[in-house]
């Protein structure tokens, strides 16, 4: 059997693979305007909220525990995705279509790396939340060296799975292949990328599950032998709740765009999947939006530490407005307030001048 002869598209434009795909990524005006605007406002916060997750963690002591660190990585992982939205933003309506194969691979890239290392995050998080639990502590004793492997671990499966179509497995060699909401990656592809994610959703709500299930089991049983009611504060529960709302709001914002990848994948042609691309990104958004929001709204000592940065920013701010004020060289009209009032003698002076 001969050898089936394969034409390589490397160096097309993307529309001509939005041509071959089908994928019709015509935009109206109206509808680009306000992804651009309303993503843009999205982006902005995503990047300074998260930005202050961060600095919170690093500079608040009480925070200097595995779940925080792991927490502060899951903000830089939404940092990563502002900076994608941002790019895909702007590269993507008609623009979308003068990219080049290897522009659309770092645009799809950024967006698949943010999107693995916050769900390998969420997932990290789910298993040391459960070791904490199972051991009835607030914090797990993983050391700040496990976690650091944990972190490393994460992002380098994050980047290796936002390479792999650069990698090969893509449709650049076999047109008919192609999917219509990527127009150079692989059906297949997007069925694994889709299916995997969904699992890992799965995964993590059997873990949360079955920490809900022990925590209520413990507490009836720790009830009888209690003074009063348990104070929840000094039980794992208060950290659970935060991690189950950042995991129910980012199954909320991601599942249906991972559902519509699934029907690409499986070439569903009466799903019109194009036209849900543009909000089904506006959603995920949303997501990197939400989780600084739950951090601050869950926690209150992470709003405090909040509320202190703001401050200090505000501080440092006006005392630099005030010292270039006090550094502001003075012009020859401006008195510097350390000139002598003129004596009578030269009052007499000048009148004497003025009368001749």
């Amino acid at each position: 059997m001969a050898p089936q002869n394969l034409t390589c598209h490397y160096n097309e434009r993307m529309g001509f693979f939005y041509n071959k795909s089908g994928g019709d990524d015509k935009w109206d005006n109206t509808q680009l305007i306000l992804v651009q605007v309303v993503g843009s406002l999205f982006c902005c916060f995503i990047l300074v909220s998260n930005a202050m997750v961060i600095a919170a963690v690093i500079t608040n002591k009480r925070f200097h525990y595995p779940f925080y660190y792991l927490l502060a990585n899951l903000a830089a992982s939404d940092f990563l995705a502002g900076i994608a939205y941002v790019y895909l933003m702007f590269n993507t309506g008609p623009v979308s279509r003068q990219l080049t194969v290897r522009g659309y691979f770092i645009r799809q890239g950024l967006l698949d790396i943010s999107l693995s290392a916050s769900l390998a995050n969420l997932l990290v998080i789910a298993l040391e939340r459960y070791m904490s639990v199972m051991s009835w502590k607030a914090h797990s004793n993983l050391t700040k060296r496990r976690v650091t492997l944990l972190i490393a671990l994460a992002w380098t499966i994050s980047i290796l799975m936002g390479a792999v179509p650069s990698l090969g497995w893509n449709c650049i060699c076999n047109l008919d292949e192609c999917s219509q909401l990527a127009p150079i990656f692989s059906r297949s592809y997007l069925i694994f990328w889709s299916v995997s994610n969904l699992a890992v959703f799965l995964v993590m709500v059997a873990i949360y599950m079955r920490i809900y299930i022990y925590v209520k089991k413990k507490t009836a049983m720790l009830m009888p032998h209690t003074s009063g009611s348990i104070n929840r504060k000094r039980t794992p529960m208060k950290l659970i709740k935060t991690v189950m709302a950042v995991l129910g709001a980012f199954v909320f914002c991601w599942t249906p765009g991972l559902v519509v990848l699934l029907l690409d994948g499986l070439n569903c042609e009466r799903c019109q999947v194009m036209k849900l691309k543009r909000w089904l990104l506006l959603l995920a958004v949303l997501n990197s939006v939400m989780n600084p929001c739950i951090y601050s709204y869950k926690d209150e000592e992470m709003w405090t530490t909040f509320k202190n940065l703001m401050r200090c920013i505000g501080n440092g701010t006006r005392r630099q407005r005030s010292t270039r004020a006090n550094t502001r060289p003075l012009t020859s009209g401006q008195d510097t307030g350390n000139s002598q009032p003129p004596s009578e003698e030269t009052k007499g002076d000048d009148h004497g001048i003025l009368n001749t």
